[in-house]
């Protein structure tokens, strides 16, 4: 259901400078080839092989040195018989030659040099296109650019480049206990730090989070706020509404008495631990996904349903997380029917578990690196059982 809540989101180009993290929506091909021209791989001497190969059999060759070639030299002449042409790295082979001796094999020679040793033919040759052909797709449609891949495209001449519009998300947090950090608690209030965690993620899944702080708990005004704030209209509007907390079974569950109401969002026991209670659906045509309000079910949550949806939107080719075959290092235990994500530490094949399951276990979160998945019908798992664990970002060492 959630999967089909959020749209392929339009097309929008950026210059290459502000792409960084976004995905793209159509191929990058290449301008030019890579390497675009024949050139040096290493600092050394540009030689014809049959003139020099005696020297690998420890008979010195010395050759008249003809010309300089320094990287960037545009109008490098062809290579004469019986010369070398010094040579720096990445500067352009000139034609004749087909080997580069490194200075290292050589007395670094500027008007004669000495070659006393000789590599074999061809060596140390970058070739036209050995990289990238012109004309080819150096990018796909779907690639999230990251350094490499903005290398990349800086490299085939993209200047500018179509990327998918981030995905505009409202991040709501119900409850009369909240209150933000930094100022003092009375008595049953906590500090709120779903908001701060649920945009955090957002973010890091490639959207733009607008924080909506401190709904009190009254069904009319969180309504009332609500649709005035899904009614905005340009950059401040939003693609999807997600809130968290006020969807369990309780008196006081203000986000499902409201928008349980409106008939357009469903409210669902899943079955998995931690993040049972879940909502989704649309309010004013605008999707929305209503998340538990314990910390540790916010986040699992976020990562099962909301995250494969926003990077879906996003058109990334591979919008699930990192999975890894894994060994418990130690037994666990697991409620019958539920599918269970834990928190762990996985290094070099091996997870343990971090904390115990409960849902307000916030600190042992932020330890973990993983979460440890517990299928619904296994209950007990001993020491060197294989699991599959989920990779996480953003773990503390």
């Amino acid at each position: 259901m959630v999967a089909g809540l959020l749209s392929l989101l339009p097309a929008e180009e950026v210059p290459l400078a502000a792409a960084h993290g976004r995905v793209l929506a159509e191929d990058v091909v290449a301008r030019v080839a890579l390497p675009g021209f024949d050139n040096s791989a290493m600092d050394g001497y540009a030689a014809r092989w049959v003139e020099i190969r005696s020297a690998a059999d420890g008979v010195p060759v010395r050759l008249p040195v003809a010309d300089d070639i320094p990287a960037g030299r545009t109008d490098v002449a062809p290579l004469a018989e019986g010369t070398v042409h010094r040579i720096m790295t990445g500067a352009p082979l000139p034609p004749g030659a087909d080997v580069v001796v490194p200075v290292e094999l050589t007395d670094a020679g500027t008007t004669v040099v000495e070659i006393r040793d000789a590599p074999r033919a061809g060596s140390h040759l970058r070739a036209t296109g050995e990289d990238i052909a012109a004309g080819t797709v150096a990018l796909s449609a779907g690639a999230a650019l990251g350094a490499a891949q903005l290398g990349l495209a800086a490299a085939v001449g993209a200047d500018r480049l179509l990327v998918r519009r981030r995905p505009r998300v409202l991040v709501l947090s119900t409850g009369s206990e909240l209150v933000a950090p930094g100022h003092d608690l009375l008595p049953g209030q906590i500090y709120e730090s779903n908001s701060a965690l649920l945009v955090a993620a957002v973010e890091e899944a490639g959207g733009i989070a607008r924080r909506l702080h401190f709904v009190p708990d009254d069904v009319d005004q969180f309504l009332t706020t609500v649709r005035t704030e899904l009614a905005r209209a340009g950059d401040d509007g939003a693609d999807l509404l997600l809130t968290s907390g006020g969807v369990s079974a309780g008196a006081y569950e203000v986000v499902k008495d409201a928008l349980g109401g409106l008939g357009t969002v469903e409210f669902v026991k899943v079955a998995m631990q931690p993040g049972g209670p879940q909502g989704a659906g649309t309010v004013d045509g605008v999707p929305v996904i209503t998340l538990p309000g314990n910390p540790v079910s916010s986040f699992v949550s976020f990562e099962v349903f909301v995250r494969p949806a926003l990077r879906r939107a996003l058109g990334h080719d591979a919008p699930d997380r990192l999975r890894a075959p894994a060994t418990l290092s130690d037994p666990l235990h697991s409620p019958p029917g539920r599918r269970q994500f834990l928190r762990g530490r996985f290094d070099a094949g091996r997870v343990s578990q971090v904390g115990g399951p409960g849902s307000h276990l916030v600190a042992h979160l932020a330890r973990a690196n993983c979460l440890v998945v517990v299928p619904e019908e296994v209950t007990e798992l001993p020491a060197g059982a294989p699991v599959e664990v989920v990779l996480i970002e953003g773990a503390l060492r």
